[in-house]
């Protein structure tokens, strides 16, 4: 289980200024102190899961920035499908929380669950260690983890958002929520090289995130996504064929071994990235050949 606290919040959260700024460290600061316990029971605990719940919690409380919807509820009002069947329920019962629950049948039901009197004081539902609380129970109750696994946006957005709503804000947040906890994570290379899978173009999950954090150490400065896309195989060719082995941009046994005695202090030549081969070369290769990448 990766420990995740208020400095990963803060890592993955945007930079804002002024009353947005005090709200965001306030709430970091809350959510911080209790997610290390909250989480495990909802079997929240390892990275892909970790990075997909923090980066959709993080868009929905737009940045750790609120947790209480910032329109006034009135859209809601007299919307049975939410279950508002009473005057007023709309703006009672708007969206509050980290994954913004809205409407009284939703209160009810996950006051329900917690044990929180949600229809009686729906504030409730807004204080961080209670919407941390609601969030985890929501992902549990869509099986969001099974999601998680297997690294689908798109299909957890659809779940949370009933769309596609702040699609591109929620892949931004989850490639900071991966590289965020790729990094607090111990990446040892096991002695037995030949247990590391063998990855290329495409390859996808927590051993691509090991390797890129491995590339990253040699000197390469890719993303630590666990995508292994154009980047990390142009990384992964000009590690190759620094260290006299086949640039064919395939991680196999032999590579696994040159990134572990990198890792080790080895000298087995340039394998970091030199002024010939500057930063932009990575980025136009990325640009030109990766249009279609999807995650």
């Amino acid at each position: 289980m990766i420990l995740v606290d208020s400095t990963i919040l803060t890592e993955i959260a945007p930079h804002v200024t002024g009353k947005k700024r005090e709200a965001q460290k306030n709430i970091i600061a809350a959510v911080g102190e209790v997610i290390g316990d909250t989480l495990p029971p909802y079997q929240i605990n390892n990275r892909l899961r970790l990075a997909h719940f923090l980066a959709q919690i993080c868009h929905e409380s737009d940045g750790f920035c609120t947790t209480v919807e910032y329109a006034s509820g009135d859209e809601y009002e007299g919307k049975k499908s939410l279950g508002n069947i009473k005057p007023g329920d709309g703006r009672r019962f708007k969206g509050r929380g980290l994954i913004q629950l809205t409407g009284r049948a939703n209160y009810q039901k996950y006051g329900d669950l917690l044990g929180l009197d949600l229809i009686a004081n729906p504030d409730l539902a807004a204080e961080p260690a209670n919407a941390l609380r609601i969030a985890c129970q929501f992902w549990k109750n869509n099986d969001l983890n099974t999601l998680a696994d297997q690294d689908n946006l798109v299909a957890i957005t659809e779940k949370i958002n009933g769309g596609q709503n702040g699609i591109e804000s929620r892949r931004a947040y989850l490639s900071r929520a991966k590289a965020a906890l790729a990094r607090i994570e111990a990446f040892a290379v096991p002695a037995v090289v030949d247990a590391q899978p063998t990855l290329r173009r495409g390859s996808k999950g927590d051993a691509v995130a090991n390797l890129q954090e491995q590339l990253r150490n040699a000197g390469y400065p890719i993303a630590v996504d666990g995508d292994f896309g154009a980047a990390t195989e142009v990384a992964v060719m000009h590690f190759q064929a620094a260290n006299a082995l086949a640039s064919d941009g395939i991680v196999g046994p032999k590579t696994w071994s040159a990134l572990r005695g990198s890792a080790n202090g080895i000298d087995l030549g340039a394998t970091a990235l030199t002024p010939k081969t500057p930063v932009t070369a990575i980025t136009a290769k990325t640009d030109a050949t990766d249009k279609t990448k999807q995650t």
